[in-house]
């Protein structure tokens, strides 16, 4: 069986972009820009500031060279904050216009050059004050240097900006910002013009796709940001404008590297798309950041002939396939992992489900020590959290959660429930201040989550969701899942088995592959990633590998987890020596 592309709406099925329109007068959505704009610090505004050699790095990639004219290309900066990437850039486009066309009016013979946004008004102002500064030190007297920052600068939204004609070059770090601090009516302008803003995607998805369609025919856009879209759902539908419109010439993991000024949870990468036809993407990971190193870096990954042995640059064929997540890993893991999606089906289709524990949104409130919640006995259940089963078993530490829902459709009726009023009612400064209370009063009193009591009851595997290493534990039916867990039943597989393929370097190998890492080599244990594994039919797993998979896993042995996974999948020698094993 083929690996399905994650589900997507039908007006994603072929990219086409939205008009962008204009905004006369001041009304509601301007008042939402103005607001973004006068107000919030660096976090909320998604500001994250990269280092100069990074910043040199990306500008080689993308072929923005003060050996080349320059002054003939046009530059956008899509957010240019405190002019990481504008300042350098400028400078570079200064360097060459002296040396290649130094005429009497800089103002005519630059003003095209480069177009820079920034939305955040502070901001705006201080580094339009540096690039006048530089523009003086470059020869320009104050009146031109001023002229050409303010027709190069702007103030404003990116998003709902127009610009006349295309761009050669665009650069930067896009802001990484949560929807849940764009106001409503703003997020829904963009839903409206950026048919890549789906499901819970972060504002640089957009940003991305109004940069893709302002480049020229061959132009380049070279971005640092977050890896997440790169395989998670809300990133389908900007993958998909990718492999049918663009070329993903080169990936540059940044894992672990000091790249910007300050620390960061989330994978970041260098990503260089060129608006041409191509299949080869040139893919380096972890680069020391030293500026002589990252020259004979980009050198490597511009180059037609790659030599991993040297840079360790690799390229590979067809990373960006449709809506597919982008596998950017060695081919022979790849190889593998294609090998097993063609011979196995999905995990849920051989009778196992995947589930996450339930979000109460006011945890102080709707969680406590069992015996002390003080409420009916059939309104509250024992809890299972991550603490509970940290040794890989389970420790219950004795807490339980409040279920406030009927056996039938919708909650319970409080009047039938006097102690289970009285509590709720004594929380109800912190249960009613929830959004999803502000949003439905009447059931002001509900769980983020619908709590299912039979969760409880059945045997599951019990997986937290951020791990380096798997941790799979077993729990034999008497406990309901907290929302940092992810949890796998199957009325088919034999639980324990399955754990020890959950446990196997093969799992691990699907997780790493689909999955966004996190700062420190952490992986994501996710449903969505957990569902994209692969596993026969139990019927046809022989007794002697079901055997020693529940031994091995009973026993807590990984290297034998490992071996009787091996078996499991027929894997070849080849194969098990790129999984980590000895080929034997």
């Amino acid at each position: 069986m083929s690996s399905s592309p994650s589900p997507l709406p039908s007006q994603y099925a072929s990219y086409e972009p939205h008009r962008q329109g204009s905004l006369p007068g001041f009304n509601p959505i301007s008042a939402a820009v103005e607001m973004l704009a006068t107000t919030g610090g660096i976090e909320a505004r998604g500001a994250i500031f990269t280092r100069r050699e990074v910043v040199d790095f990306l500008l080689d990639l993308t072929g923005y060279t003060n050996d080349r004219n320059l002054h003939r290309l046009r530059l956008l900066e899509p957010s240019f904050g405190r002019g990481d990437f504008l300042l350098p850039a400028v400078e570079r486009l200064l360097t060459a216009w002296k040396v290649f066309d130094k005429r009497d009016d800089p103002v005519q013979e630059l003003s095209d050059c480069v177009r820079a946004v920034e939305l955040h008004r502070d901001t705006f102002t201080e580094t339009r004050s540096q690039v006048i500064k530089l523009l003086i030190l470059n020869g320009l007297d104050s009146k031109q240097a001023t002229q050409l920052a303010d027709i190069w600068l702007i103030n404003g939204d990116f998003l709902l900006t127009d610009f006349a004609g295309e761009f050669d070059i665009v650069i930067g770090n896009p802001p990484y910002v949560r929807q849940e601090l764009i106001p409503d009516i703003l997020l829904a302008e963009y839903r409206n013009r950026y048919a890549t803003v789906y499901d819970r995607a972060d504002l640089y998805i957009p940003f991305i796709e109004r940069s893709l369609m302002a480049l020229t025919d061959g132009g380049s856009l070279g971005f640092i940001c977050a890896d997440r879209w790169m395989k998670n759902r809300y990133g389908g539908p900007l993958r998909r404008l990718v492999s049918e419109r663009f070329h993903l010439k080169i990936y540059v993991d940044m894992v672990n590297t000091p790249a910007f000024h300050s620390e960061v949870i989330a994978y970041p990468a260098i990503t260089v798309i060129a608006r041409e036809r191509g299949k080869t993407t040139h893919i380096a990971h972890r680069p020391p950041i030293e500026p002589q190193q990252l020259r004979v870096l980009s050198r490597a990954l511009l180059s037609c002939e790659v030599s991993p042995q040297e840079t360790g640059v690799k390229a590979l064929d067809g990373v960006a396939s449709g809506a597919e997540p982008w596998i950017l890993d060695s081919s022979d893991q790849l190889a593998v992992i294609r090998r097993l999606e063609a011979a196995f089906p999905l995990l849920e289709e051989t009778g196992s489900k995947v589930g996450i524990g339930v979000a109460t949104g006011a945890d102080k409130a709707f969680i406590g020590p069992l015996d002390e919640l003080d409420v009916e006995e059939d309104r509250k259940i024992p809890l299972v959290m991550t603490k509970d089963i940290q040794g890989g078993t389970v420790k219950w530490r004795g807490l339980g959660v409040i279920n406030p829902f009927s056996d039938g459709p919708g909650l319970v009726n409080l009047a039938e429930y006097p102690r289970l009023y009285r509590y709720l009612e004594a929380h109800k400064d912190q249960i009613a201040g929830r959004h999803c209370a502000q949003k439905a009063p009447a059931n002001w009193y509900r769980t983020i989550d619908r709590i299912t009591p039979a969760i409880a009851k059945k045997p599951k595997l019990l997986i937290p969701d951020i791990k380096g290493e798997a941790h799979i534990v077993y729990e034999d039916g008497q406990l309901y899942p907290h929302h940092n867990l992810y949890y796998i039943t199957s009325d088919i597989w034999d639980l324990k088995a399955l754990q020890a393929v959950l446990l196997s370097s093969v799992t691990r190998l699907f997780i790493a592959t689909y999955s966004t890492k996190m700062h420190g080599g952490f992986l994501r244990f996710q449903a969505q990633y957990l569902r994209r594994l692969r596993l026969p039919q139990w019927k046809d797993v022989p007794d002697v590998i079901r055997s020693k998979l529940i031994d091995a896993a009973e026993k807590r042995d990984i290297e034998a987890c490992n071996r009787a996974t091996f078996a499991l999948y027929g894997l070849s020698s080849d194969e098990r020596v790129v999984l980590g094993g000895n080929g034997e």
